[in-house]
């Protein structure tokens, strides 16, 4: 992403949006086997609950603590008024996705027929929605938020997070590119560092998060 931003470091932000679109691709080329039903592939598997999961923390994170400030201080403003109102709407139609999905899951009658629907439906509503929030809101949160405000951004989300931080930084970086993994480790403080390289990481590919692996994402 060429954007520069003077304001606020923005490297967060774009890792869980990286990471969001790598599980979509793995969940797409799961609900396109032929070989077994994708509805006990998902049902069973570790990722589903962790894409759901850290979307869930992403997006309530932004509804409390990034709109509503935006909102205050761009009063008067509609044009970018009406952008956030449409970050707001984005999420309010992906979300409810995610519980119809797995309304599917658990349907043995016609959950099958719907999934495939209601992935693709996912796939492209969320993309859609990053593409959008990178290529227009992020520029505005780096204006418009002061640093008080954005940290608590970020001390939402690392709270909403807690205990499963272990789980969340591997999946964060599962599959990011070598050269970008290393200058992102570095960045990081020592402690989470050390934690990740020494027993995180490892925990989580003891998990296997999706049953067999789905083939390699990194950029």
């Amino acid at each position: 992403m060429s954007q520069e931003f003077k304001n606020h470091d923005m490297t967060m932000m774009f890792a869980i949006h990286d990471a969001l679109r790598r599980e979509l691709e793995r969940i797409a080329r799961i609900t396109a086997r032929v070989d077994e039903d994708p509805r006990h592939v998902l049902s069973t598997a570790v990722g589903w609950e962790l894409f759901k999961k850290f979307l869930t923390i992403h997006h309530t994170s932004e509804d409390i603590t990034v709109w509503p400030v935006m909102q205050q201080a761009l009063a008067g403003r509609p044009a970018e008024l009406a952008l956030l109102d449409a970050m707001e709407a984005e999420h309010a139609v992906i979300d409810p996705l995610l519980a119809d999905i797995d309304a599917a899951l658990a349907d043995r009658d016609s959950g099958l027929e719907r999934l495939g629907g209601l992935t693709d439906t996912l796939h492209t509503k969320l993309s859609g929605h990053l593409d959008h929030e990178e290529g227009e809101a992020l520029k505005l949160m780096d204006i418009t938020m002061t640093k008080e405000e954005w940290a608590a951004f970020s001390t939402e989300q690392r709270t909403r997070v807690g205990e499963d931080a272990r789980r969340y930084l591997p999946w964060l970086l599962d599959d990011m590119a070598a050269a970008k993994l290393t200058g992102f480790l570095a960045n990081m403080p020592e402690p989470l560092r050390t934690a990740y390289e020494t027993e995180w990481r490892a925990a989580y590919e003891e998990l296997d998060i999706w049953g067999a692996r789905t083939g390699s994402t990194a950029r």
